[in-house]
């Protein structure tokens, strides 16, 4: 079941435009287990091998195989109630990280969904203590966090469930970047919409 699971949020993933071919990561705790996908996995193409079993707070023989980004997820796991965590570099999410220290959509479901949501900023941006030292107390108030220049981390109770926000924040992002570039106020249609940046 956990395997499925995996291969379909990873084919999906991939299908949606949200990591390269060899790009992101997935990862489910058991207890003190973690189940995550191999170093330099194919997320479209996972089998059962590609998923490496691993301790949550000691390091054993599959440690050697698994994704580079444990160590963030690792930390998500200790300092959040997350079951599943997704990583993946949606273009847009990325984009407009690399100009905002908070991503505040405007559209009607990233509104209700997200909120808003922080990025992060690390000189090491892959698979350090620095990122995980960053995006993990995030990810103990919000569902997603970007990494600037890098992409985002998202939690759930299961895959699916930290999919779905990593697919609202990518949709939510190419709507914020196509009103960027018209360059035109909005009309404001939601209520409260003047304490979305504050949530």
């Amino acid at each position: 079941m956990r395997y499925e699971e995996f291969a379909l949020v990873g084919r999906d993933l991939f299908a949606s435009g949200l990591i390269s071919s060899h790009g992101g990561n997935l990862s489910v705790r058991m207890g003190d287990r973690v189940l995550i996908t191999r170093r330099g996995a194919m997320l479209a193409h996972l089998t059962d091998e590609d998923i490496i079993e691993t301790g949550l707070h000691k390091n054993d023989s599959g440690v050697a195989l698994a994704s580079s980004e444990i160590i963030v997820h690792r930390a998500i796991y200790r300092q959040t109630n997350a079951l599943a965590v997704v990583h993946a570099h949606p273009l847009c999410a990325v984009t407009l990280s690399l100009y905002q220290d908070t991503l505040v959509p405007v559209d009607s479901e990233g509104s209700y969904l997200l909120h808003q949501v922080p990025v992060v900023a690390a000189a090491m941006t892959i698979g350090s203590e620095e990122v995980a030292s960053l995006v993990a107390p995030v990810l103990a108030s919000y569902r997603v966090v970007v990494v600037r220049g890098h992409g985002s981390f998202a939690v759930g109770q299961f895959l699916e469930e930290a999919w779905q926000w990593t697919s609202a924040l990518e949709a939510s992002c190419q709507i914020l970047y196509r009103v960027k570039l018209l360059g035109q106020p909005i009309k404001e249609y939601r209520q409260q919409s003047e304490n979305y940046h504050t949530w």
